[in-house]
């Protein structure tokens, strides 16, 4: 038995289809507009699964906007309209790489918009999301079809323009070309005469031997804009008229404002327009958001007890919450089972047990979430708001508006942070209450969340704790090994509550290639109270830590190096071999240490993860200065099966790591009486620059299916950090954050 993880429920395609381009005129959806070309893919939807399987479950009906793809202008420009929101993560670029590649055109060249929703973009396994590290993997081949059917229709249309056969022209970037006459068309000249032709059903794809963009480390398109401060973030948009607000919420979630004892004191101050009572909070309308801010941080509310499916319990603790995980010693479902487990223990060499934990985490991400709404006097409601899967946020805000979806209009600014936190938490989002407020007004009206109440508020990643029992045979090397993973994921609780197994609470422990004989992994079901989220790299983030220190652990115990152990376990799986050999390779050669080097003694550790379609090796080499880790570099190899920018994958590999490395050393949401006890960056530490190690990444290709970028660097760093320091120190971090721990040099 094998359960798939995150990656899978979340709709990973098995096959992308290299057909199914078609000009949209045939069905009356194709427009026009300057001049420009119009494409459009049209990909064969599956009908959304049974309620609670994937992000079908909250999979809105098809919207009736049919935009296009591209837009091929008369300026030398092509305007792509992506599926997937740019968050950082370089999509935009890899998109003009993809489609530039086959449509023979600089990816420099193109503009790079978020599309709104539709029907047209549906294109990760009939759904569309920004997340799972999906959107290269999902869209590629339909990326590269809608390229080579544009560049077809081009050439078609040069033809007829030029009166040549078609077997006479070529393409260089932007231009048709007929060399025997020396004449040529720019794509921009062709473009209306292009829109009326049928499109190519097959239209050729460029051989991969003769890649120009694709598999480059082209640029990435947004590097100026942001760095210029041109970028436009959802907290830098206006409409007109909108007022701002600022918003105070419940200290614990479940609470309801009562009574505000200055009300008209607050209605007085300079720039306030009104004082809204929300659900869960009270908002604070001004003419800037600043007086909004203000005037809301001096309102005096008596919160009162309300009714809240997910309210928070008043005596709710994070340090109870890890007890209750601790005392359930329930059997639950398994995830993964294969050998004789009984046996092999029986006739093992020595046994060990453990158990491992990880806190709650926030998101932190840099852009407080914001939203604005604007009811137009067409009937239609629109939203700018940062997201990650427009449709969905499409339909919720219908539903909170009273509107068909049809008549709400979403446009998706790029993230100022991203790692799972723009999807629709409860509670957890300010769209509601942007909605409600420019309703009430009838005025668009922005709201942003300052710091505090984004702290307050977000979903966490969370708490983890697992069980492990394991054993050495007579040759040292791993016979058996048993996990119970207790607890509740993000999988589970929005998307597959009556299924046995959360695959979000085991992956990273359920599916390890390492070939143990006997081994079962279970999934311990346990609600916990917290509004829980995604999180970079889901449970992997916590998991593959709590595995690959524990095999660790069997490797003392078996008195085997874990380099070497872990190398002989992956004699029958030479991807992850040859993976593990080329991390060693890059960090120099393999050595566990202590040993000396500057400044005293190191010492260096090893984890392998299998997130997200990628594989993935770290090595992490530590010291310890005054009771403090110090994590001086970092190897990681990832094979991703191809890279389409190998830039871009280096570059989420390094702030992955970043990542990672700030979660095992630092961060930690407390709860005390059922209130989060940081509120901003003061009381929730994350990784400061100094601590920041070196970070050396290779990208090996092993031409395998393509697999995410996005995510697979975080969860190799915290299981190679713990195990350095018990190289290093002697001693085994079972908790995180590492910061906890009173560590010593050995």
């Amino acid at each position: 038995m094998n359960i798939p993880g995150t990656d899978a429920l979340l709709g990973t395609p098995v096959s992308i289809p290299e057909r199914g381009v078609a000009n949209l005129s045939r069905r009356g959806l194709f427009g026009i507009g300057a001049g420009a070309l119009l494409l459009g893919t049209m990909v064969r939807t599956r009908p959304a699964r049974a309620q609670g399987e994937g992000m079908a479950a909250v999979a809105p009906r098809p919207g009736t906007q049919v935009p296009a793809f591209l837009e091929i202008r008369n300026d030398g420009k092509v305007r792509l309209l992506s599926p997937f929101v740019e968050g950082g993560q370089g999509i935009a670029t890899a998109m003009a790489q993809i489609v530039g590649e086959e449509l023979d055109f600089e990816p420099a060249n193109f503009i790079v918009d978020c599309a709104p929703p539709g029907a047209d973009y549906l294109i990760v396994n009939g759904r569309r999301l920004t997340g799972g590290s999906l959107s290269v993997r999902s869209s590629y081949a339909t990326m590269r079809q809608l390229g080579a059917t544009a560049r077809n229709l081009l050439v078609r249309a040069a033809a007829a323009r030029l009166d040549v056969p078609e077997g006479e022209l070529t393409t260089e970037p932007g231009r048709v070309i007929h060399k025997a006459s020396n004449r040529s068309l720019a794509y921009g000249e062709l473009a209306e005469a292009a829109m009326k032709l049928p499109p190519s059903e097959v239209a050729s794809l460029r051989d991969p031997a003769t890649f120009r963009w694709i598999g480059k480390p082209v640029p990435r398109l947004d590097a100026r804009d942001k760095s210029t401060g041109r970028a436009q973030y959802g907290i830098d948009l206006t409409v007109e008229n909108m007022l701002q607000a600022s918003v105070v919420h419940a200290p614990r979630l479940g609470q309801e404002p009562g009574a505000i004892a200055n009300e008209a004191e607050v209605r007085g101050m300079p720039g306030v327009h009104s004082v809204h009572k929300l659900p869960g909070a009270v908002a604070v309308l001004a003419d800037s958001w600043w007086r909004a801010r203000k005037a809301s941080e001096a309102l005096n509310v008596t919160w009162a007890e309300g009714r809240h499916d997910r309210a928070l319990p008043a005596d709710f603790s994070s340090a109870g919450m890890l007890a209750t995980l601790r005392a359930e010693k329930g059997a639950g479902s398994p995830a993964e089972e294969s050998g004789n487990l009984a046996a092999a223990f029986a006739s093992a060499s020595k046994t060990i047990e453990a158990e491992y934990d990880a806190p709650y985490l926030a998101h932190a991400q840099l852009e407080p979430p914001s939203t604005i709404a604007r009811f137009n006097g067409d009937g239609t409601l629109e939203l700018w708001m940062p997201n990650q899967a427009p449709e969905v946020f499409q339909e919720l805000a219908a539903k909170e508006a009273g509107l068909d979806a049809s008549k709400v209009k979403v446009h998706s600014p790029i993230l100022g942070g991203f790692f799972g936190r723009h999807f629709t938490y409860d509670a957890a989002a300010p769209y509601p209450q942007a909605i409600a407020l420019a309703k009430a007004v009838n005025r668009p009206v922005k709201v942003i969340w300052k710091r505090e109440e984004e702290f307050l508020r977000d979903g966490l990643r969370p708490m983890g704790f697992v069980r492990f029992k394991g054993a050495v045979g007579a040759d040292g090397m791993p016979v058996a090994l048993q996990a119970a993973a207790v607890g509740e994921g993000p999988i589970g609780r929005y998307f597959a509550a009556n299924a046995p197994v959360d695959p979000s609470m085991v992956e990273g422990i359920a599916g390890k290639p390492y070939a143990i004989g006997a081994k079962r992994v279970d999934c311990v079901k346990l609600r916990q109270p917290p509004v829980i989220a995604f999180w970079r790299s889901v449970g992997h983030s916590m998991n593959d830590f709590f595995y690959e220190s524990f095999l660790d652990e069997l490797a003392t115990a078996g008195g085997k190096d874990p380099f070497e152990m872990r190398l002989a376990m992956l004699k029958d799986s030479p991807r992850h071999a040859t993976l593990l050999r080329a991390v060693a390779d890059l960090s120099g050669g393999w050595k566990r240490g202590p040993f000396d080097a500057e400044g005293g003694k190191r010492a260096r550790g090893v984890a392998m993860a299998s997130p997200f379609g990628s594989e993935v090796a770290t090595i992490a080499e530590v010291s310890i200065t005054d009771g403090e880790i110090q994590v001086h570099d970092l190897w990681i190899a990832i094979d991703p099966g191809r890279a389409v920018n190998p830039g871009l994958i280096e570059a989420q590999v390094q702030s992955a790591a970043a990542i990672g490395l700030s979660s095992a050393l630092l961060e930690e949401v407390v709860y005390e009486n059922g209130e989060p006890q940081a509120r901003n960056f003061d009381g929730y530490t994350i990784l400061p620059h100094a601590r920041m190690p070196r970070v050396h990444v290779k990208v090996v290709e092993s031409g395998a299916a393509l697999g995410g970028v996005g995510e697979p660097g975080v969860p190799g760093v915290p299981p190679a950090v713990a195990n350095a320091v018990a190289a290093l120190t002697g001693q085994r971090i079972r908790s995180l954050p590492m910061s906890k721990a009173r560590l010593g040099s050995a």
